[in-house]
């Protein structure tokens, strides 16, 4: 089988990221900033990838992201289930060190954790990681763009390396790689732009 490769980008600057706040809805657009963000990614992308299939997560501010790259790759794009960010619950709106606060003791493995009424990091890691194989499945040897959240991002690259680090979640429409093959994930490689040079599969 052909060796394929996932290009994982995180979508553009919201407010909320700006305030460094969760989200508090699902249809949060980006900001102007996000935008260009957006934009710039889009041209570093059209000027050195191969990528022929495009999915996003349905929240708009991946959808937007998702689209603008599209429209530059000039490829469709669609929106799939599962690629959605975390559920932060009763966290949604808050600043991010409220986490800290309710977590308080329970963090000796904080991918377990999750806020009242919404999702763990583990969560995330187990219906993230059916999307990635069933789309290494449906496109063996293909180059393909999935446009996320930080937490999605996050959760793929710790069910490949066994790793949990925030290390892992690359910024505002930053890039994380991933080459596969059948039934074998490459080392995830973050990078704050397209990189267009190869790395070999496990």
């Amino acid at each position: 089988m052909a060796k394929g490769r996932f290009i994982l980008i995180r979508h553009g600057e919201t407010d909320a990221n700006r305030r460094r706040c969760f989200a508090d809805s699902d249809e949060i657009p980006l900001s102007d900033i996000g935008i260009q963000q957006a934009r710039e990614v889009a041209l570093l992308l059209a000027s050195g990838c191969r990528a022929q299939i495009l999915v996003s997560s349905h929240f708009l501010r991946a959808r937007q992201t998702g689209e603008i790259i599209a429209e530059a790759l000039r490829l469709a794009t669609e929106a799939i289930p599962g690629l959605h960010e975390r559920d932060f619950g009763c966290l949604k709106g808050h600043a991010y060190e409220r986490m800290g606060e309710l977590m308080g003791s329970n963090d000796r493995e904080p991918w377990r954790w999750k806020p009242e009424g919404g999702e763990s990091l583990d969560d995330v890691r187990r219906r993230a990681i059916l999307v990635m194989e069933s789309l290494r499945a449906r496109y063996p040897g293909r180059e393909i763009v999935v446009v996320c959240h930080g937490a999605v991002i996050q959760a793929i690259c710790a069910h490949i390396t066994g790793v949990w680090t925030e290390a892992s979640v690359p910024p505002n429409c930053g890039i994380v790689t991933i080459d596969y093959e059948e039934d074998v994930w490459g080392e995830p490689v973050l990078s704050g732009a397209w990189n267009p040079i190869a790395h070999s599969a496990r």
